[in-house]
């Protein structure tokens, strides 16, 4: 599978078997997802990898308990965390919580890039994955942070989860991409559906189509 097969595999996968991913598997995934760039190569995120299958029911458990406490949710949402039979974290056999120090200040950006070359590695190696923000919050709480073996100084940014999918998805549709293209004199706008030429008033053009 090359690398834009990965892409197009790649699904948010909600439902998982039984059977657990190896170690050799989920190392080569972290191994991916460490080669991903960062801000002056400072490679600061740190990887949790949970497949106690206790503790992922609890960590579950306990996040949708935070959440439902913490907040109000919309009626939708509210159904979902309060029927018993959801599970957060999709019973999947894996977590994969990618960590950095919070005070720096690409945290985030490092670590979605490094969550998503391991979302397309696991794509590769025919696993499912879904990255889990819903449990973020509580992660970062510190009944989170004890149960996890999170320190004070880091900041989970990615919780994410791994295993073999249940069945096949199929793709969901995808809208064109807006583009606007800027040349040797020319603006362009592909807005999803055309491509328009825009007119170049004042400093900046007019790049924005209505």
């Amino acid at each position: 599978m090359n690398l834009l097969e990965a892409i197009h595999k790649r699904r948010a996968v909600r439902a998982y078997r039984y059977e657990q991913p190896s170690r050799q598997q989920l190392r080569t995934i972290i191994e991916a997802a460490s080669w991903a760039p960062s801000a002056m190569n400072d490679q600061d995120w740190r990887f949790i990898v949970i497949t106690d299958r206790a503790l992922l029911d609890k960590i579950a458990k306990k996040a949708k308990a935070w959440i439902l406490s913490s907040a109000e949710q919309n009626e939708h949402l509210r159904r979902i965390l309060n029927d018993p039979q959801s599970h957060l974290l999709h019973h999947a056999p894996a977590l994969v919580i990618i960590a950095a120090p919070a005070k720096h200040r690409w945290a985030t950006e490092n670590c979605a890039l490094a969550a998503e070359n391991l979302m397309l590695a696991a794509a590769e190696l025919g696993l499912g994955t879904c990255w889990i923000g819903m449990i973020q919050e509580w992660l970062n709480s510190s009944e989170g942070r004890t149960l996890v073996g999170l320190t004070a100084a880091d900041r989970a940014m990615a919780p994410i989860v791994v295993g073999y999918a249940k069945g096949e998805i199929g793709p969901v549709p995808r809208r064109n991409p807006a583009i606007v293209w800027i040349g040797d004199n020319e603006r362009l706008v592909e807005d999803g559906t055309g491509i328009q030429p825009v007119g170049v008033p004042g400093l900046y053009g007019a790049l924005i189509h209505p």
